[in-house]
């Protein structure tokens, strides 16, 4: 998940490119240090379709009253793409793939094998105040740090590797057209140079909602557990209530997995 910024009344969807990065990096989020004072753990065993998986992250957003983050997985192999996204562009997967158009930006992403997860920050979380940048990378160092406990060698891209490589990225591109994990930006979470993890935001009135997929590495050894740990020292296991759930059925039904939506571009 990787692209562009662009106003939408007085929502703002984006994924973090390295041109932000040049004016966020060094904002006073402390990286070293834990990106939530505490933080709600959802780990949804419930195979949902594309549709109810983009609606639940956006129920959580409605309702959220403290970070949170929300591990799921697909009912079916499914595929996704960024709100910019063209429907022309991955329409040749319609049979193979549960297709759905996120509500955050960036490119074409295959979910099946991967770990996805969301983040929502409720607008009066101290977080929320901080730049999106530093909020993307934040969030990628603590899952640096969990793949690294468990014997991975992951660095932030545009970071420097925790042995001292420094590692070099090219400039961001609009990938709305391509798969997101061939296209590598500032702060995605790269593996001997290979990306493995990248996320696209969206700012709303309510918060922000980062969505965020794990490939090409060992899901196991609790990898989930130390992510959400390593983003918070104050983490409490949660299940998702019956209100947000019939509200992410209202928005399955009436957008996600409506052919308007679908092919909105």
């Amino acid at each position: 998940m990787d692209g562009k910024a662009e106003r939408v009344g007085s929502e703002r969807i984006k994924s973090v490119d390295a041109s932000e990065g040049a004016r966020d990096v060094s904002t006073s989020l402390d990286m070293t240090t834990r990106l939530f004072t505490a933080l709600h753990v959802y780990h949804d065993d419930t195979l949902h379709s594309a549709a109810m998986n983009m609606a639940i992250d956006e129920a959580l957003l409605e309702h959220a009253t403290a970070p949170s983050i929300r591990f799921y997985r697909w009912h079916s192999p499914a595929l996704s793409f960024g709100y910019f996204g063209r429907f022309a562009d991955v329409k040749s997967y319609t049979r193979e793939s549960d297709l759905v158009r996120r509500w955050t930006g960036g490119g074409i992403v295959f979910h099946g094998d991967d770990l996805t997860y969301s983040i929502v920050i409720p607008v009066n979380d101290a977080a929320f105040g901080e730049s999106s940048m530093s909020i993307y990378e934040g969030i990628h160092r603590a899952l640096c740090r969990a793949l690294n406990g468990i014997g991975e060698r992951a660095v932030v891209a545009g970071g420097v590797h925790p042995g001292g490589i420094a590692i070099a990225v090219r400039a961001a591109v609009d990938a709305s057209a391509y798969n997101c994990f061939a296209h590598p930006v500032c702060a995605d979470v790269l593996i001997d140079g290979r990306k493995v993890a990248g996320a696209a935001q969206r700012r709303t009135r309510s918060g922000l909602l980062q969505q965020g997929s794990i490939q090409g590495v060992d899901l196991g050894n609790g990898l989930a557990d130390r992510f959400a740990k390593a983003l918070s020292n104050n983490c409490s296991e949660r299940k998702i209530n019956e209100e947000v759930l019939n509200r992410a059925r209202e928005l399955a039904y009436c957008k996600y997995g409506t052919a308007a939506w679908l092919r909105k571009r």
